[in-house]
């Protein structure tokens, strides 16, 4: 078994116990009710952070808006009651020159898995979120825990499942076969809509990140509006969330393989991509635990 295999399985344990924290998680690290909030992080970290900023916009909780941390609005800061990164290593370069200019400007919390690490001065307050720390290259766990902290945060969100319930279906997503015509596709499409939009981005991501494999992302109701044309037999459109009307039509006309697990907590349905982008890696000859031209965290000179 891979390093990278063993930190999936642990994602349903790392849920709950990032649902506890929250529950514990002094006011200066989850925005308020009301509060204008930006949420920042870079690869896998902006796309936990649109996803966040959609369930939180969804909670009817305040307008929140999310960048990768390099393209944070020059001057904007000012906007925001508090800016929110996530970091998994602490010490990525973007994240860590946007909170320097932040500072003073607006309130700013970090989230990270390493509390020896330079984010941790460089924000006003911070969650270190350890237990879900990883040794892989490949975020899996670090990742969904963040989210699955910023969602409990939230409280009732609705039409989303509680973190516990998410925990559950993840239980089935780490031990579930996957299906034999998703593993031999050559292809992958996989889209979102509203918070599942982030999980779509990291979807591809991963697959790319782990198998080199050729994949894209969209929001749902875009695949119709081109995205459509390399759907073909043997390759694949992934739906995480709600099935939009008549997609699964489209995806049949053209020959396509539909994934659509509706039932399940997107955040499960995102485990599965993981586990599928192991087994490729695997299956092709690659180290899922050492990614091609990848690096741990992102340190620029």
């Amino acid at each position: 078994m891979s390093r990278t295999t063993a930190e999936i399985t642990t994602q349903p344990h790392c849920w709950r116990r990032a649902a506890a924290a929250a529950a514990g998680a002094g006011a200066g690290v989850l925005p308020r009710p009301g509060e204008r909030v930006a949420v920042t992080g870079c690869g896998t970290s902006w796309f936990m952070a649109l996803a966040y900023a959609a369930l939180r916009e969804a909670a009817g909780q305040g307008e929140t808006d999310a960048f990768a941390a390099s393209e944070f609005p020059a001057g904007r800061a000012a906007a925001y009651d508090r800016v929110v990164a996530i970091t998994r290593s602490g010490t990525t370069t973007e994240v860590l020159d946007l909170l320097a200019r932040l500072r003073g400007a607006t309130r700013t919390a970090a989230l990270t898995a390493d509390a020896g690490t330079p984010v941790v001065d460089a924000a006003d307050a911070v969650a270190v979120l350890d237990w879900a720390d990883e040794e892989s290259v490949v975020q899996t766990r670090f990742a969904t825990t963040a989210l699955a902290f910023l969602r409990a945060g939230l409280g009732d969100v609705p039409g989303v499942k509680p973190v516990e319930e998410a925990a559950l279906d993840a239980e089935l997503a780490v031990t579930e076969p996957l299906p034999e015509a998703v593993s031999a596709a050559e292809q992958w499409t996989f889209l979102g809509r509203g918070w599942t939009y982030g999980l779509a981005l990291e979807a591809a991501l991963k697959m790319r990140e782990a198998a080199g494999a050729w994949t894209e992302a969209y929001p749902s109701m875009e695949y119709r509006h081109g995205p459509i044309a390399v759907t073909e037999p043997g390759r694949v459109a992934w739906v995480f969330g709600a099935l939009p009307e008549g997609l699964a039509a489209d995806v049949a006309r053209v020959g396509g393989t539909l994934h659509a697990h509706a039932s399940a907590d997107p955040m499960a349905d995102l485990v599965r991509v993981q586990r599928l982008a192991v087994a490729l890696a695997e299956a092709h000859g690659l180290d899922p635990d050492r990614p091609r031209n990848l690096t741990r965290s992102v340190i620029l000179s």
